[in-house]
């Protein structure tokens, strides 16, 4: 790139927030001066590089982008799972993914313990989970308890 170093790339997708798999090169001088990028998906090949390195490092780039997509899907067809959850229904969610017991949130809630089965039956199948370690994993790819 004519105006643009592969470090200024990298500061650029890092300031637009583009998680992306690079591979730039990396002069000795950027190694001296003791810099670092915190990205793990960013490869540094020093030139004259081996045709076999850049092959391999492409081919892996485009695994970790492809598990990338596949992470991206996931989280977003549960987010669209979990938009279909009535405000109490997300409540007893957040309750369960919490480790609380049904009587606990019940008592919590305000409710009776055999309307938090209720509702936890319902979000079961709303969010098409089997256990309810499969809800808790699914909660925690949604980062459920940190946007609230």
């Amino acid at each position: 790139m004519p105006d643009m170093s592969g470090i200024d790339l990298l500061r650029r997708l890092k300031e637009l927030k583009v998680d992306a798999a690079v591979i730039v090169h990396r002069s000795r001088r950027h190694f001296a001066r003791g810099r670092s990028y915190e990205n793990r998906r960013c490869r540094f090949l020093r030139k004259p590089f081996n045709d076999d390195l850049l092959l391999a490092s492409v081919r892996a780039a485009l695994r970790d982008q492809e598990g990338q997509t596949k992470r991206y899907a996931e989280r977003a067809e549960i987010e669209h799972r979990l938009s279909t959850l009535s405000p109490r229904e997300r409540d007893v969610l957040v309750g369960l993914v919490e480790g609380r017991a049904n009587k606990q949130i019940a008592f919590d809630l305000g409710i009776s313990p055999r309307t938090v089965e209720i509702y936890r039956a319902n979000l079961m199948n709303k969010m098409q989970a089997d256990s309810l370690s499969d809800l808790v994993r699914m909660a925690l790819i949604a980062q459920l308890l940190g946007s609230d």
